[in-house]
């Protein structure tokens, strides 16, 4: 009975070890990885939550988040858009912030975009359905995250289910507001780079904040040795 149990514990051991040598290679090539460049600078805004809050995007800095741009009437690209931000939770749990701007602002009040988050049961208060002046909202696509936007595309352009032309990009947005990539929402490779690259972001953030800390506690504590 006690040689059994020492082969089983010998088994086990030869295993952990297996799964440890297997997984060395894709951990090391997660923390070597290269991170995502640096494109450009993401626009500021200051536009209404669906929730009623107004949000300055100087309240996302600290963190990285993930942007795309939909419709509530939009019945073909954008649904699959938010099922696809939905799916980002399983690949980065906890921590994800998400930034959805609505590109028919005219037509998608605050109310409205409630009512449109809670036909997918969307309860995390972080994911962010922003509305504003139609003007504002344009400018902030194309200038801004320089993405393409058509609201009003001339006849036979767009489809019924579809009469806004609008990009289906993710566009991911670092602790310090610049912006360091753009992922076709439907192909799932070019989800799979988002995730790394938000986990790359996300470390990133981890270390400036450490780094700050440090020097604040250094600056504290010189302080009191000086006086």
């Amino acid at each position: 009975m006690r040689r059994a149990l020492l082969w089983g514990f010998l088994i086990a051991v030869i295993l952990a070890v297996l799964v440890t040598a297997l997984m060395a290679p894709n951990w090391r090539a997660e923390q070597t990885r290269e991170p995502p460049p640096e494109i450009g600078t993401a626009p500021e805004f200051l536009l209404v939550n669906r929730d009623g809050r107004q949000i300055d995007s100087s309240e996302l800095l600290g963190s990285p988040w993930v942007a795309d741009f939909i419709f509530t009437r939009c019945a073909l690209s954008c649904p699959r858009m938010t099922e696809r931000m939905l799916g980002l939770e399983a690949m980065e749990p906890g921590g994800l912030q998400r930034v959805s701007f609505s590109v028919d602002p005219e037509y998608d009040s605050p109310q409205v975009l409630q009512l449109y988050a809670d036909s997918w049961g969307i309860t995390d208060p972080n994911w962010l359905f922003l509305t504003g002046e139609k003007e504002t909202i344009r400018r902030l696509v194309t200038e801004g995250f320089k993405l393409g936007l058509d609201d009003e595309p001339p006849p036979g352009a767009a489809s019924p289910g579809e009469p806004i032309l609008h990009s289906t990009r993710f566009v991911l947005v670092d602790s310090k507001g610049v912006v360091r990539g753009y992922y076709d929402a439907f192909r799932p490779e070019e989800l799979n780079r988002l995730a790394r690259d938000f986990r790359v972001v996300a470390a990133e953030s981890s270390n400036v904040g450490f780094r700050l800390d440090s020097d604040r506690q250094g600056r504290n504590d010189r302080s009191e040795t000086e006086g």
